[in-house]
């Protein structure tokens, strides 16, 4: 039997992180299944196609009052989404963190009342990770989780230290990230050259470059590498990376480091590149990763977290901190550029068999028909 499409409110940050992109990518999804779907944040995702079909986008000006000793995004979010899901008769809100989102729709819903949307809560790693420690907001956390009608996890790995953090009894749903490449708008050529690459091997590394990325790590690694003429590290950065410029010369690996923002498709980049290298201290998924993995790169990166969750045996994971045998790895890559491809391969054939909207959209459309289907 066919089921009943739902209003959906999404509410995500707006940047390249990997929960914005994964709560686009869904809500994308959603809406060519059918179902209505509103987006809540304080800028335009940078994903999201506002052309496309049932998607509609709610801008949310962040709060500035002089009786406030700073701005203020949780209550303008909370009177937004509550105005929209009044006037829109949303069935659910779907929120990517528990902080400031969860909050922000448990007040919604008490504004609303009775008919309130149901709120389903993502965490894709920051709300146990780094916010769960700080008794600042470990309460605030614990009770968006505990007032929210279901809660998801990226990794089975998040589940468990989300679990152990705030003491949950609840039930909490592990559903992978996923990923739907695009097809590339220029050639790998074109970009390679784009970039004054000629021959060399390109390594990439994609983040929001948050101090948990350690990127300082990531230099160190190429300047270890006994192949360092003939490696170029392209960096597309979802941040400020001023902070590293020193280390470039410090190491004396500035020829050899491209920065770059994502100011065009990732897929345009992510095939004119021959490997990723991700040097995360706390990394709850990796949607990076995947990215990679489904144009066939091989992966480099610590054995942290959700990582070898989405890698499997696919990719050269090492114990953190250890940049000699990542630098080892990637030097041998370069030379073997057969085991390089065969790798590469493994990784996109098991992100093409396991991490797929075809796999993760159902498992929320269930999510959703559970929590609606309780009194």
């Amino acid at each position: 039997m066919e089921q009943r499409p739902f209003r959906i409110g999404i509410t995500c940050f707006p940047l390249i992180g990997g929960s914005g992109i994964l709560a686009t990518s869904l809500g994308m999804e959603l809406a060519t299944r059918n179902h209505e779907v509103h987006f809540f944040s304080y800028a335009k995702p940078v994903r999201l196609d506002l052309t496309a079909p049932r998607i509609h986008f709610h801008e949310v000006a962040v709060g500035k009052h002089s009786v406030f000793p700073c701005p203020d995004y949780t209550l303008p979010l909370a009177v937004k989404m509550a105005d929209v899901g009044r006037a829109e008769r949303l069935d659910l809100f779907h929120v990517h963190y528990a902080v400031p989102h969860a909050t922000a729709a448990f007040l919604a819903a008490e504004m609303i009342g009775k008919t309130a949307p149901k709120i389903v809560t993502t965490l894709h790693g920051t709300d146990t990770t780094m916010l769960g420690p700080n008794p600042q907001y470990r309460g605030a956390i614990a009770h968006a989780l505990n007032h929210s009608d279901a809660v998801t996890a990226v990794s089975e790995s998040l589940r468990q230290q989300t679990i152990e953090t705030f003491a949950l009894i609840r039930t909490v749903d592990v559903i992978p990230n996923f990923f739907t490449p695009s097809a590339p708008t220029r050639s790998r050529e074109e970009v390679r050259r784009d970039l004054g690459l000629t021959d060399e091997f390109l390594v990439l590394h994609m983040s929001n470059l948050r101090p948990s990325k350690r990127i300082d790590l990531l230099l160190r690694i190429i300047a270890k590498m006994k192949q360092r003429n003939r490696v170029r590290l392209l960096i597309l950065a979802g941040g400020s990376f001023a902070s590293c410029e020193p280390l470039l010369d410090e190491l004396n690996i500035r020829q050899n480091v491209i920065v770059r923002t994502a100011a065009e498709p990732v897929e345009n980049y992510l095939q004119a590149t021959d490997a990723g290298l991700y040097t995360s201290e706390i990394e709850s998924f990796g949607l990076s990763i995947l990215e990679t993995m489904f144009f066939a790169k091989p992966i480099i990166a610590f054995r942290v977290g959700g990582i070898p969750e989405v890698v499997g045996n696919t990719g050269s994971l090492h114990q953190f901190g250890d940049i000699d045998a990542m630098a080892k790895t990637v030097d041998e890559l370069i030379e073997s550029p057969e085991q390089a491809r065969q790798i590469g391969e493994a990784g996109r054939k098991r992100a093409s068999a396991d991490f797929t909207a075809q796999k993760a959209v159902p498992r929320y459309e269930a999510v959703y028909r559970r929590v609606s289907a309780q009194s």
